[in-house]
């Protein structure tokens, strides 16, 4: 390690490297804690209105399922790499600008999106779904357009407040606002018989109220300064922002999508409505594991594009150890859980025991991609951070794509393994992308990164700045 950018004294003091692991540690801790809690009452809401529907019915369970696969996801991002490195940097105002532009293109892709929920029904029987579940599935599809949009607002939002550290209000937002899902998805669906309308119903109205409470938080703190009010300079500089934007989106789409396209390739098995209703389950219970890493995702992007933006090179090193391990240690743990629960925990989503042995047959599949999935959000977490967005999209399309997609094509359909197979050929490609994203950790030189990050962060300011 050369000189350090604030001096030589600062390499040549003893520190113990302990000492320095603990230190690192409560900083993430103290980003992951909220950011895990979070991510957990936000999934939550999907999560709690798919055992309600669950529990009325088989077809219902699958329409929920392939809905969730067509949600807009990813290109909130770009805002992690921009804000998290302007706030390091120290050029607040500049956060309250990105997080309108973000705005902007989001709400824009929303309405491209829109054709696809009108014309869910053929697109899902086109790529193979069956016609009950294609059906059922459209028509929650238009019910789910105001979340839609209630998503392309929430992003944003979401990676102002977090790339200035203010997790916390986040937590109290979306734990209030998981209590009156809870309730009113009771209500509705079971309760008043409302079905897949009454599910729609209350996860609209659970996103936008995440979606209030948290644009009433910027509005009335003004975000220590970050927030100054609408400006016309959201409109500035778009094409570059879009430019990085879909990067984001299709870096963070591909992970999402990949394993949600292990649902659509089971729904053309013989006799589809069963192993669509156990990936279904599966998927759930990694979704839930999931949140723990997407919550160290959100910290290390922070604690990433902070340290790069102030110039602190080394410290961005440390934080991607530290995570690195606190985040495998605690998918190990995860994975005996879901091991050792594999004959119980279907029973919370279904009341049919076929479905239920068939989630237990490939509860083994669940265990291995929750440890996978344990470092592979941490390490997408240190792209975002250090703007690596276009690489880690090539790398998904390689692996997931060209390698793991047609691998579990093979095993499931050519060789008759089922969705067994096709899940096991999909974790190659997951095993693929995680040894090269560690590679390319590993040799990166954060010193350099640190430079780039101060150039990023003049680029993007200079509009903001002369206003």
């Amino acid at each position: 390690m050369g000189i350090h950018p604030n001096g030589g004294h600062q390499e040549q003091k003893p520190i113990s490297v302990v000492r320095e692991f603990g230190e690192e540690s409560k900083r993430l801790w103290k980003l992951a804690g909220p950011a895990i809690f979070t991510s957990i009452c936000q999934y939550s809401l999907g999560a709690l209105t798919q055992t309600f529907a669950g529990l009325v019915g088989e077809v219902e369970l699958a329409a929920v399922s392939v809905e969730n696969s067509v949600l807009l996801l990813g290109m909130g991002s770009a805002l992690e790499t921009l804000c998290g490195q302007a706030y390091g940097a120290g050029k607040l105002r500049m956060l309250g600008i990105y997080m309108q532009r973000s705005w902007v293109i989001l709400l824009t892709t929303a309405c491209l999106l829109v054709p696809i929920y009108v014309w869910s029904p053929p697109i899902l029987e086109l790529i193979g779904e069956t016609t009950e579940i294609s059906t059922a599935a459209g028509k929650f599809a238009l019910w789910m357009l105001p979340q839609l949009f209630a998503y392309a607002t929430n992003f944003p939002i979401q990676k102002f407040l977090q790339s200035q550290r203010k997790v916390f209000a986040m937590a109290w937002v979306s734990a209030v606002v998981l209590v009156l899902h809870a309730i009113f998805s009771w209500l509705l669906i079971l309760k008043l018989g409302w079905g897949l309308t009454g599910a729609a119903i209350t996860l609209n109205t659970s996103w936008w109220l995440i979606v209030i409470g948290q644009l009433l938080y910027i509005f009335i703190t003004k975000s220590d300064g970050a927030w100054s009010g609408f400006s016309w300079l959201a409109f500035a500089d778009l094409w570059g922002f879009v430019k990085l934007s879909l990067a984001s989106a299709v870096m963070l789409c591909l992970e999402f999508w990949y394993l949600m396209i292990l649902v659509v390739i089971t729904g053309r098995l013989p006799n589809p409505l069963i192993p669509v209703d156990a990936i279904s389950i599966c998927m759930n219970i990694q979704g839930w594991d999931a949140m723990i890493a997407l919550g160290f995702n959100a910290a290390i992007s922070v604690r990433v594009s902070n340290e790069l933006g102030a110039g602190n090179a080394r410290l961005a090193k440390l934080s991607v150890i530290v995570v690195s391990v606190t985040s495998i240690s605690i998918g190990v743990i995860c994975m005996a859980v879901v091991f050792a629960t594999r004959d119980y925990f279907p029973y919370l989503f279904t009341t049919s025991e076929a479905v239920g042995n068939e989630t237990t047959k490939l509860a083994v599949l669940l265990a291995v991609t929750v440890l996978l999935n344990s470092l592979q959000p941490v390490l997408s977490g240190v792209a975002v951070g250090a703007g690596w967005q276009s690489l880690v999209a090539y790398i998904n399309i390689a692996c997931y794509y060209i390698v793991g997609l047609p691998a579990g094509i093979l095993l499931g359909f050519t060789f008759n393994f089922g969705a067994m197979g096709v899940w096991s050929g999909m974790i190659g490609g997951i095993c693929l992308q995680t040894v090269i994203l560690i590679i390319v950790t590993s040799i990166t030189n954060w010193k350099r990164e640190a430079e780039e990050a101060e150039s990023r962060v003049k680029k993007w300011g200079g509009s903001v700045a002369e206003h």
